[in-house]
């Protein structure tokens, strides 16, 4: 698509080491023979209705980096409606969600050597794609060529065809020397290139983040520039855009980029916020960069891959203090209740980038219950206090013993240690009761059914404060036997009159 700068050409790379390059060619010959069954196939198809198919973009790039997976890319000259033709005999299943942008997309199963594998495939006609100034949604128009598609890609790593079945590697911006090299730049100028999609601004973050690249200067200046072109993507792109950096590998490389480059004041102003400065009279931790170091930790803790609803709480759990910041008469700085604070504000984050009820509900209590555990002090809380950390915590339990575990970053060695075995001894009390007691389900003795037999009464509210006054019991006392919870609930009563 042309471009107001379309004369202002890219800086060539620097060559890349012939070593480096035969490398990645060999680890895309291997991916490219295990999806070859795949490809071919559909390939031969669109040549037999008269249409060009290549593979494209991220999957190149993952071919060429011995990461591909079973998610193909194709690009195609054919229009949507061609392109429906052509797979719909030969998919196991289409969908067309995407079809207003040119992609169709479907599911292919194979057998191979017994072994059935299932690759979701998309293919898209060549397009470019551009937002105005007020503009949510990008105008798409079909182009004619793989070059002109390739052109308006985003970066140049993901600049790259192969083109079907004759496997032919089609590079027009350097992509490859850029791919060893390690290094993100656009196939366009970058102000051309954020211009037409100012998603690609956090992209480049996320890339740095999930592939370990460095971005070009010329990229990083652009971003800084235009950051606030970032205003008029959809809340709901930004979101997806921001989780698949937290899910990355090393999502602390692409948060910096996000705050360099000013990009975070306009997606997650709270976490740039959280720098607090320092002064000769006033000395405390940095919280932007406490923060940080409990994401790295909090990943560390995960067992079962990557945690978007931990890495979420870990990232947030200190946003409540920039606005509860206190400097006290000797000298001491307070940030009094911010885990209260850190959660209302977290609510206010993540609706406005459109999160799931539940995710916002998940990620803002694990922030208000943070500091819970720094009231446990050497093991003096009682069962009860134990009894209502779990039910307070619910399901999100583990998750909360990570966070609590990754909240300390001093590096007083005996301090972290101190506290790391005061929350073993909370860890091992929790344990013991709920191999006594059922803490997962923390109940009154009797339900709702068994207050209305023993009181005589039919369905109210008298119910249901009788059902938490029993709740406090439990939580209190610990389990009763049925005659024991029946006299209680009788004493209440006998109360209430």
């Amino acid at each position: 698509m042309p471009n107001a700068n379309d004369d202002h050409q890219p800086t060539p790379p620097a060559s890349a080491a012939p070593e480096q390059l035969s490398v990645a060619q060999h680890r895309a010959v291997s991916e490219l023979l295990r999806v070859s069954p795949v490809a071919d196939d559909l390939a031969r198809r669109f040549q037999k209705a008269g249409f060009s198919l290549a593979l494209v973009g991220g999957s190149v790039r993952d071919a060429l980096l011995g990461r591909l997976g079973n998610d193909l890319d194709f690009t195609t000259d054919a229009r949507p409606e061609d392109v429906l033709a052509i797979v719909r005999p030969w998919a196991d299943a289409v969908w067309e969600v995407g079809i207003a942008f040119g992609t169709v997309g479907c599911q292919k199963k194979t057998r191979d050597g017994g072994v059935t594998r299932s690759f979701q495939v998309e293919v898209t006609t060549y397009r470019s794609e551009a937002y105005d100034r007020t503009s949510r949604k990008p105008e798409v128009s079909y182009g004619d060529s793989v070059e002109q598609d390739l052109v308006r890609r985003d970066f140049t790593v993901n600049a790259m065809a192969v083109a079907l079945p004759e496997k032919t590697f089609i590079d027009p911006h350097g992509g490859l020397e850029d791919l060893a090299r390690r290094v993100l730049r656009t196939p366009a100028g970058p102000e051309a290139s954020f211009s037409d999609d100012p998603l690609r601004m956090m992209r480049a973050a996320r890339f740095a983040a999930q592939l370990d690249f460095t971005v070009a200067d010329d990229v990083l200046g652009a971003m800084k520039a235009m950051a606030d072109r970032i205003d008029i993507v959809s809340a709901e792109r930004v979101r997806e855009e921001l989780n698949k950096l937290l899910l990355s590998a090393s999502p602390v490389t692409g948060i910096r980029l996000l705050v360099e480059t000013g990009l975070a004041d306009r997606v997650l102003p709270e976490i740039p916020a959280m720098r607090l400065e320092r002064d000769e009279h006033h000395r405390h931790k940095d919280v932007y960069e406490h923060s940080l170091t409990v994401l790295e930790q909090a990943i560390g803790l995960e067992e079962d891959g990557p945690d978007l609803t931990l890495r979420l709480a870990a990232l947030l759990h200190d946003i409540g203090k920039p606005r509860t910041r206190r400097f006290e008469p000797d000298g001491r700085v307070s940030f009094h209740h911010h885990e209260v604070v850190g959660a209302k504000m977290t609510k206010k984050r993540m609706t406005a980038l459109k999160y799931s009820n539940e995710m916002v509900k998940d990620v803002s209590r694990l922030v208000e219950l943070h500091l819970r555990f720094h009231g446990y002090g050497t093991g003096e809380w009682t069962d009860s206090a134990v009894r209502r950390y779990v039910r307070d915590a619910g399901p999100l339990l583990q998750r909360l013993h990570k966070l609590t575990r990754s909240d300390c970053t001093t590096r007083n060695k005996r301090k972290a240690g101190a506290l790391a075995r005061a929350y073993d001894g909370l860890e091992e009390r929790i344990g013991r009761l709920q191999e006594q007691e059922q803490l997962d389900a923390i109940r009154p003795d009797l339900d709702g059914n068994d207050i209305m037999t023993v009181l005589e009464l039919g369905p109210g509210p008298v119910v249901g404060k009788a059902y938490k006054h029993l709740l406090e019991l439990r939580l209190e006392h610990g389990p009763m036997e049925r005659d024991q919870a029946v006299a209680a609930l009788k004493e209440w009563w006998a109360a209430q009159s």
